[in-house]
């Protein structure tokens, strides 16, 4: 029986024979069916059903809704197959469309030669078909397969359901291991945690607990490794050092080091994982991430090391024309930024706001267009393509779309074999890249082509796995541009100014005095009086100051999830601040029309992306359908989709990577000790355009400006850069 949620009131049992399938995600088992009852009568039911088919018998739990648009409907929370329980319910099952060339006459026709030993024959002699007018011996060959295919994938399905794995893994298991789906998970579930995505180390542990496997085996303690380096894959390393691993294992699984040395011995023999010495030091990695940190350093010194034709005939020139075009004059760092843009086939670009990155790469794009030469332009984000577009005018895709990745298949249309089509490569924000993205960035750009990473390298390193752009600068193997000069525009704005105090390890100054200014502490010690505070200048003082709208001018950034001053707890209290009478647009969930919600992964289907932030517009099929403008582009969710939007009046520093806000507030405690981070607040601060409030502790803006942990990931692939040899 398959859980999707509980219920407080005792569930209501239904039985009765799949009349049609009316709709059915194959990826996460959301069906929506009519059910003719064991009392004949005809009733909608919606819920998570991997696999059913029309003429197939149900019992479900659940409970009666009524839907605005379709009436009275069954909410499922389980459901366990049956064997149909009539002459009748077998032929309408064997009609159901899942054995090929079966309709309803030639159900008929089985049913009335087998009579009530149907299913009996079709399990154990399928070859008896051949009786049947119509069916010959490549048709009962088709047949038979295809019945003994669907019974191993219900019977798989069943049983995984059984052991509470949910509806969408169940499918995807049964898709990837076939008619061997319940073998595997009896004899090594460690191996779903292995190769199916999304299973993990937990369930598949619980899973061969409960089927008696044993607590110290070698298969646990290899799964319980993969799943330790995968965890600090998490936290943003790409390998631990053997000690820490093993360490780290033994307190999760409870078994010896000897017992966990034979895990590590096999997953290296298995080559999951890669043992190396960095820096004197014996570690392990999983292997993928170690392939990608090496495949990123023999790439960027092939790239450096393959002759290309001059970007221009005459660097002085070229400098002397855009200058006179622009009619400026170069700061001395950016003069040599821009020769270093034109004789360098890879480069980096950093520097923190109002040092002039963005002038810069404008003049390194005017230079490269007015030469005919081919151009690219990416962010790893959409909100960061989105403004790197209206700061250059250019055309400005997200990585994963210039390397066209291919949802289906999960890979990139654009590699090695396949390259980009440019002469510049240019990816901005190049501080969220992690290690495997990186690597198919570099895979993917010509070796003739020259490759112009800018960000700044004082924000927070990427979510995923590794801190590519501050390795690559690290290992002096590539030209690095940095600058640092505030020019004297950027200057009379205490955000910039603010952000290098920050990076330099000071506390920011805030001017109490002056209404005008765009930088304000407010001082406050508990977390009530901070949540108050930030409730009343979001919802009043900003919005009557400086004339911001708080639903889409306004955003609340937060160290953490969790807590009274985290994004789950702010989310709720803002969203009855800022939008108390909204109708609810999804049943039993808690988005109302006009909420401001972010999208939390990317959905190529839908052509939006982690991070976006739109605004709920419509709502329709009893809120189980919602519609979301993003920008004025209007895009419909319904069944799993929904799970993937979630409040955004206030949202994490990490979430808000890449974007930029007309007003940022956010709470500043030591309820969040271990987040306090100078790289975190740093970013924090330089996400805004015209205002900056923080609310809370003295204390704890000290902590974070004094904290510097970005150091702490561990990664290989300056070490890479650094000692490899040859292209």
């Amino acid at each position: 029986m398959v859980s999707s949620h509980s219920n407080q009131r005792a569930p209501i049992r239904l039985e009765g024979i799949v009349e049609r399938v009316v709709f059915h995600n194959p990826d996460s088992g959301w069906t929506v069916l009519k059910l003719e009852s064991s009392d004949h009568e005809i009733v909608g039911a919606v819920g998570k059903l991997p696999g059913v088919q029309a003429g197939e018998a149900l019992r479900l739990e659940g409970r009666w809704q009524r839907d605005p648009k379709y009436g009275r409907q069954f909410q499922i929370d389980s459901y366990t197959s049956l064997e149909p329980a009539s002459l009748k319910g077998v032929e309408r099952f064997l009609a159901g469309g899942g054995l090929p060339g079966v309709g309803p006459a030639t159900a008929n026709r089985i049913v009335r030669q087998f009579g009530d030993k149907t299913l009996e024959v079709l399990d154990s002699e399928p070859e008896r078909l051949i009786e049947i007018s119509g069916i010959g011996r490549v048709k009962c060959a088709r047949i038979a397969k295809a019945w003994k295919e669907q019974r191993l994938a219900r019977d798989a399905l069943i049983f995984l359901q059984q052991h509470e794995v949910s509806a969408a893994l169940a499918v995807r298991i049964v898709r990837h291991y076939g008619d061997s789906s319940v073998s595997v998970a009896k004899n090594n579930p460690y191996r779903l945690a292995e190769e199916v995505s999304g299973v993990g180390f937990t369930l598949a542990d619980r899973l061969a607990q409960e089927l008696g496997l044993g607590h110290d085996t070698d298969e646990r303690a290899a799964a319980g490794l993969l799943y330790t380096l995968r965890r600090a894959a998490g936290d943003g390393h790409t390998f631990l050092e053997i000690g820490d691993l093993i360490e780290r294992a033994s307190t999760l699984l409870e078994l010896s080091v000897e017992r966990l040395g034979t895990g590590l011995d096999t997953l290296v023999h298995r080559s999951a994982v890669v043992r190396r010495t960095i820096a004197g030091h014996d570690t392990a990695a999983i292997a993928a991430l170690a392939s990608s940190e090496s495949a990123i350093a023999r790439r960027l010194r092939r790239i450096q090391t393959t002759a290309a034709a001059p970007a221009v005939s005459s660097v002085d020139g070229a400098l002397d024309w855009w200058r006179s075009r622009q009619g400026l004059e170069l700061a001395p760092a950016q003069d040599l930024a821009l020769r270093t843009a034109l004789t360098e086939k890879v480069m980096v670009l950093t520097g923190g706001p109002g040092t002039g990155k963005t002038t810069l790469l404008k003049g390194i794009l005017d230079i490269f267009e007015r030469k005919r030469l081919r151009v690219l332009l990416a962010a790893p984000t959409g909100r960061a393509a989105n403004r790197l577009s209206e700061a250059t005018g250019s055309e400005v895709k997200t990585v994963h779309r210039m390397l066209e990745f291919d949802p289906h298949t999960a890979r990139f249309r654009r590699h090695a074999e396949l390259p980009l089509e440019a002469d510049l490569v240019v990816v901005d924000e190049a501080s969220m890249l992690d290690v495997p993205l990186a690597h198919a960035l570099v895979d993917a750009v010509p070796d003739t082509a020259r490759l112009l990473l800018v960000g700044d390298v004082d924000q927070l390193p990427s979510v995923g796995p590794g801190k590519v752009l501050q390795d690559i600068i690290a290992s002096k193997r590539v030209a690095v541009a940095r600058l640092e000069d505030i020019f004297r525009q950027a200057a009379a704005s205490h955000i910039v100014v603010n952000a290098h105090r920050i990076r330099r390890g000071e506390v920011p100054t805030a001017e109490r005095a002056r209404p005008d200014s765009d930088f304000f502490f407010i001082r406050r010690t508990a977390p009530e009086d901070v949540l108050r505070t930030l409730k009343k200048v979001v919802g009043e003082r900003i919005p009557r100051q400086f004339d911001l709208d708080p639903k889409t001018g306004i955003q609340v950034l937060t160290p953490m999830r969790r807590g009274l001053l985290g994004t789950e707890n702010l989310n709720r209290e803002l969203q009855e601040l800022l939008n108390p009478t909204g109708s609810v647009a999804r049943v039993g969930g808690h988005l109302r029309l006009a909420d401001r919600v972010m999208q939390t992964r990317n959905n190529y289907d839908l052509d939006v992306f982690n991070g976006d932030i739109g605004t709920v517009v419509g709502s329709d099929e009893g809120g189980r359908r919602i519609t979301v403008s993003f920008d004025g582009r209007r895009v419909a969710y319904e069944g799993p989709a929904l799970d993937e939007l979630v409040l955004a009046y206030a949202c994490t520093v990490h979430k808000s990577q890449g974007s930029e806000y007309p007003c940022v507030v956010m709470p500043i405690h030591t309820q969040h000790f271990v987040m306090l981070q100078r790289n975190l607040l740093y970013t924090a601060v330089t996400r805004a355009r015209r205002l900056v409030v923080l609310v809370g502790e003295r204390r704890a803006l000290r902590i974070a400006v004094s904290t510097r942990q970005e150091g702490l990931r561990q990664t290989a692939l300056r070490t890479e850069l650094v000692d490899g040899d040859g292209p």
